[in-house]
């Protein structure tokens, strides 16, 4: 989720009335574009067993698991599949192992039921497999759905896609995280939309659970607000075999996708599958530099700006000057001087629209 919490918090300081209505906007557009009707059940010869799908739910995202259970039920009785296997995450596994098990017996496609953390989760499982993931919209980002054209308003629209949709290979990225900067046991991860260091990363570290229970997004617009002005870091960047280059700057995100929430593309050459991974660094200084950031972000502009950098490769390392906080899809990894990410190409198979591009 770093994408649209960047987006948030910039909004409430600098461009609120605008990137508000365009946000606004652009919601109503995805609503429009989303509503599908569901698809007409398959015909399936009378003694063909039913193929079987895979869900793995994080239950503290739903009010009433059980009644999101049933709506799943009933659009995979619609569509002539059997009973889903039905699996919730837990603290100690966030849907790695449930993936796997889920995958070993059979499922036909695995479906992650939950926000940005339990994607990744799920993912983690099944990459490398031929078992695809599908994405129901249960979080506040959904980007990777985004960035696929998954519908994200409507749990039956998204399962009907994960179940009658077609496959798409797309790539994964790999880090790892080195908390002590000297290469001390780094830690291996991966990530599927963006990886963060910096200031978007403590945004999501200091945002009070207590609000996001109380405010949703809102927490991280008073998180913003606490950390947009404090001071820069200095980092050390290397791509694939160029020259290192070194920057002062608030925040440095490294995208497999490049389209946030309201489809904002904070990195407008992003793709998910085109075995590259797009670094962008951003170096406001106080609210006019960040005013210019927004600006430059949310009207799509193609040309770099002297507040912010784009670099490109297939390997990005990054070595900070001090300990910095970092985040993969959204989840915070606490604080660490130093990350390499690389793309594991194609190493995924997710289910998409059949219509998509």
């Amino acid at each position: 989720m770093p994408g649209y919490l960047l987006w948030w918090a910039l909004g409430a300081v600098v461009l609120v009335v605008v990137l508000g209505a365009a946000w606004g906007l652009a919601r109503r557009g995805e609503r429009r574009h989303t509503r599908h009707r569901l698809p007409t059940r398959p015909r399936h010869a009378p003694d063909a067993p039913r193929p079987r799908a895979a869900v793995i739910v994080n239950p503290t995202k739903f009010e009433d698991p059980q009644a999101v259970r049933d709506r799943v039920r009933a659009v995979c009785a619609q569509l002539g599949w059997a009973d889903p296997i039905w699996q919730e995450t837990t603290i100690a596994d966030p849907g790695t192992g449930q993936a796997e098990r889920a995958a070993q017996a059979g499922a036909e496609v695995v479906c992650a039921l939950g926000g940005d953390g339990t994607v990744r989760a799920v993912a983690r499982g099944l990459v490398g497999t031929t078992t695809p993931l599908g994405l129901l919209p249960g979080g506040t980002g959904n980007l990777l759905a985004r960035n696929l054209d998954v519908p994200v308003d409507s749990v039956e629209h998204a399962l009907a896609v994960a179940l009658t949709g077609r496959e798409r290979l797309v790539d994964v990225g790999r880090v790892l995280v080195d908390r002590s900067g000297e290469d001390h046991a780094p830690r291996p991860e991966m990530f599927l939309v963006m990886a963060g260091m910096g200031f978007d990363a403590a945004v999501m570290a200091n945002a009070p659970e207590h609000l996001k229970a109380q405010m949703g997004t809102g927490a991280y617009v008073v998180s913003g607000l606490q950390n947009m002005l404090g001071p820069q870091f200095k980092v050390r960047v290397r791509v694939d075999d160029q020259p290192e280059f070194t920057r002062r700057t608030k925040t440095v995100l490294i995208g497999n996708c490049g389209r946030l929430f309201g489809g904002v593309a904070l990195i407008p050459s992003a793709a998910v599958d085109d075995g590259i991974l797009d670094t962008v660094l951003l170096s406001p200084k106080g609210v006019v530099g960040w005013a210019a950031v927004a600006t430059h972000v949310i009207t799509r502009r193609s040309r770099g700006h002297r507040l912010i950098d784009y670099v490109s490769g297939e390997r990005v390392a990054l070595h900070a000057d001090r300990p910095e906080q970092v985040q993969l899809d959204g989840d915070t990894l606490g604080q660490a001087r130093a990350l390499t990410a690389w793309v594991d190409r194609r190493a995924l198979r997710v289910r998409v629209p059949a219509q998509s591009s």
